[in-house]
């Protein structure tokens, strides 16, 4: 087996190679827009994509992930970092550094401490409504560049009205080259995904823009770019602005675990090949300090990133090293043509990348599966565009977290009751006024018990008993769904059973879990019965039962 494997081995380097150009050749233009959304110098967008992908490559366990600037991380830390200093100053891009080594601390700690689940507590549905929100916010955060008008707003809902407000004084040379680019971009994307239209903008842009002096006739280019490589350095920071930082780095960790996890783990799934997600931390920390000390910002796993590097045949970290080469040849011989390149058009390309973050396909399908996740997303969505993406990251976990909780807090809760004419059991939803047989009462709570729910687990049961058509005599407990059972939950389920035994009212279990029979030892809850009848199946509750209130028991179908 690993002699036939070797040679793929060995042939394998060269197409990682070819897919690192061509993996370069489209998203070098995207990580250049980033830096719109970003707020930082043009050059510090190739940073991202230089030592960080190399440092990801050496400790990463991900063969595919690929680390490189992130339009979302960026509106978190932009929209934050730009009330603490003027954007695109020298302060401001010691903060933004700062809060890189800051996320790359936190990642650490992650890893140490092995928190790579942290990315289960974000469900995919108010992941998909971030990111919609994200994408919205980008949307309009490039429109002022793309018309040629200016804002001074940080609300992306105020930068909409300003942008609106100002239509007329619009120019109609930059919106038609914004407008031309965003159409080849999209074009290029349905019809030819796998050719550079990006590449092909940027190149045909630079070349309009020096043909045409585009500068003299009212079209903003990027102007001076830095060339040569990064200048290393700790970025300067006061103890205060730190703890300001803090959780915005913080809000960045959470997007970054749970893109990079989602990202390698489908990626991986889909080659059959085993991610250590722990191990992923350790890389993405190792990446953020490199972009920290090398003078840029944030780095992420990219979905999109990823998508088009597997597309383009990339199956190791050799494309993603070649990506880094490829930056460092632009880095030190091809800078100065960049400097023509239209505003309009970064923020044209970055407008479409923004557009694909707007999952329209996944929020219909949310919809209709399940129309309550799909206002959780939209409320996240709303929160990011109209209050910030920081508190909508927050939100989107606190939404996830919210929504689990609440379906343990209320569950499902059902009657077994005789179908007519057959006698066997059937499971309906519970509701005052049902009763399995006259006398019995066959209850089913369909969540483990604990602190929060055993109220509402007590006040359902005696609402049935209280309100059964007949006076009840016994009560069987279908525990299947239960597993555990806390202190809290057990104190007040003993004197549920012992304020039954006062009306005379029978308690039994039927099905207890080898895990929930533990806890009932543990916490000594003892039905009214003997020890012989204590925790049995359904069948021989069901019997028991019948044998206190006379008469045959009843034939047993669960649902």
């Amino acid at each position: 087996m690993s002699e036939q494997q070797n040679p793929t081995r060995t042939r394998r380097g060269w197409p990682d190679i070819v897919a690192g150009l061509s993996l370069a050749s489209v998203n070098i233009p995207q990580v250049l827009g980033y830096t719109r959304i970003a707020a930082m110098p043009a050059v510090t967008g190739l940073y991202t994509v230089l030592l960080p992908l190399v440092a990801f490559a050496a400790f990463g366990s991900s063969r595919h992930l690929v680390v490189a600037a992130d339009s979302a991380t960026a509106a978190i830390f932009s929209s934050a970092i730009g009330k603490m200093a003027p954007a695109g100053s020298p302060h401001y891009m010691a903060l933004v550094s700062m809060t890189a080594l800051l996320c790359a601390a936190l990642l650490l700690v992650a890893r140490v401490f092995r928190l790579g689940f942290l990315a289960d507590f974000l469900s995919r549905t108010v992941l998909t409504g971030f990111l919609a929100g994200v994408g919205v916010q980008v949307c309009i955060a490039m429109l002022h560049d793309m018309l040629g008008v200016s804002v001074s707003a940080h609300n992306p809902l105020l930068q909409a009205y300003d942008t609106l407000r100002q239509l007329p004084q619009a120019s109609l040379v930059v919106a038609g080259l914004s407008a031309f680019t965003v159409g080849v971009l999209m074009i290029g994307q349905r019809l030819a995904p796998h050719l550079p239209a990006g590449l092909c903008v940027v190149i045909g842009s630079i070349a309009l823009s020096m043909g045409l002096n585009l500068p003299h006739h009212g079209v903003p280019t990027l102007g001076h770019v830095a060339g040569g490589l990064p200048h290393f350095g700790l970025p300067g920071a006061s103890w205060n602005e730190l703890l300001s930082l803090l959780p915005v780095a913080a809000s960045c960790v959470f997007v970054i675990i749970a893109q990079s996890a989602a990202t390698s783990r489908v990626f991986g799934e889909r080659f059959h090949e085993t991610v250590d997600e722990n191990r992923d931390l350790l890389g993405l920390s190792a990446a953020n300090i490199a972009a920290g000390l090398s003078g840029t910002f944030t780095v992420n796993g990219s979905p999109t990133q990823t998508a088009m590097a597997v597309r383009s045949g990339a199956r190791s970290q050799i494309a993603q090293v070649t990506f880094a080469c490829v930056t460092l040849m632009v880095l030190l011989f091809l800078t100065r043509p960049l400097e023509a390149l239209p505003r309009c058009v970064l923020a044209g390309i970055v407008f479409t990348v923004a557009i694909g973050m707007i999952d329209l396909k996944s929020l219909r399908a949310i919809r209709q599966e399940s129309p309550g996740e799909f206002w959780l997303a939209m409320t996240t969505a709303a929160v990011v565009v109209g209050i910030g993406v920081e508190e909508g990251i927050f939100l989107a976990i606190a939404l996830s977290l919210f929504r689990h909780v609440r379906h343990s807090y209320e569950p499902h809760t059902m009657v077994l009751q005789q179908a007519a004419g057959t006698g066997i059991l059937e499971a309906l939803p519970a509701k005052n006024g049902l009763e399995t047989v006259p006398g019995l009462i066959v209850f089913r709570f369909c969540a483990d018990l604990f602190y929060a729910n055993a109220t509402r687990f007590r006040q359902d049961l005696l609402a049935l008993v209280d309100h059964a058509p007949h006076p009840v005599r016994c009560v069987v407990l279908d525990a299947s769904p239960v597993t555990d059972i806390d202190y809290s939950a057990a104190a007040d389920l003993r004197d549920l059973i012992a304020q039954l035994q006062q009306r005379g009212i029978t308690l039994m279990f039927g099905r207890v879990s080898v895990y929930l029979r533990s806890d009932m030892d543990r916490h000594h809850i003892t039905p009214a019965l003997g020890a012989d009848n204590i925790y049995p199946e359904l069948h021989t509750a069901l019997k028991a039962a019948h044998d206190i209130l006379g008469g045959p028991a009843p034939s047993v179908r669960l649902s």
